[in-house]
């Protein structure tokens, strides 16, 4: 396969992703759209590779930043936009424990770094998590953590549809 199928496939990736965050703007969906945005790069991952996987989330990440909601787009960042790449590279282990702590360690770090980013951006503390305190940090932490290993499980079966419905079309259409 040319390096141009390549190129054109992560482009238009990134746009995918790019117009998908746009949606974030829509009240409630802070959330929920950079994890949707993320299962778009599995397409140039699956397709082409992880590097190429990689370089199509480096590009959605700029425009993300450009034209996404400020929290979306860091959630994104931090966490959502490289994680499918991550997690492919992770599964290779082929060893279901060290990959699963590999991945929680990975996803705390992002959330903290993501939680750190957020609060000096909006001036967020601790003490807004209310009477709870740390306490509530560390509830909204293990709540989010369940939450991960939901879409770390969903990443694996949209990738199982994505081979079963589309991978047939798509590498046609990408070797011409």
């Amino acid at each position: 396969m040319k390096n141009t199928s390549k190129i054109t496939l992560c482009a238009i990736t990134a746009a995918l992703c790019a117009v998908v965050m746009l949606t974030s703007y829509f009240p409630y969906l802070t959330y929920a759209i950079p994890a949707i945005a993320g299962l778009i790069i599995m397409v140039p991952l699956i397709e082409v590779g992880s590097a190429w996987g990689f370089a199509a989330y480096a590009v959605s990440g700029v425009l993300a930043l450009i034209f996404g909601e400020t929290q979306s787009s860091i959630l994104y960042i931090c966490l959502f936009g490289y994680y499918p790449v991550l997690k492919a590279v992770i599964e290779r282990i082929r060893k279901p424990l060290p990959e699963w702590i590999i991945k929680l360690v990975v996803f705390n770090l992002a959330a903290v770094a993501a939680y750190f980013v957020m609060s000096k951006l909006f001036l967020v503390s601790l003490s807004d998590f209310g009477t709870f305190g740390i306490y509530g940090a560390i509830i909204t932490l293990v709540i989010c953590n369940i939450a991960f290993v939901l879409y770390d499980i969903a990443i694996s079966r949209v990738a199982a549809l994505y081979m079963y419905r589309l991978h047939g079309s798509i590498k046609k259409v990408l070797n011409k």
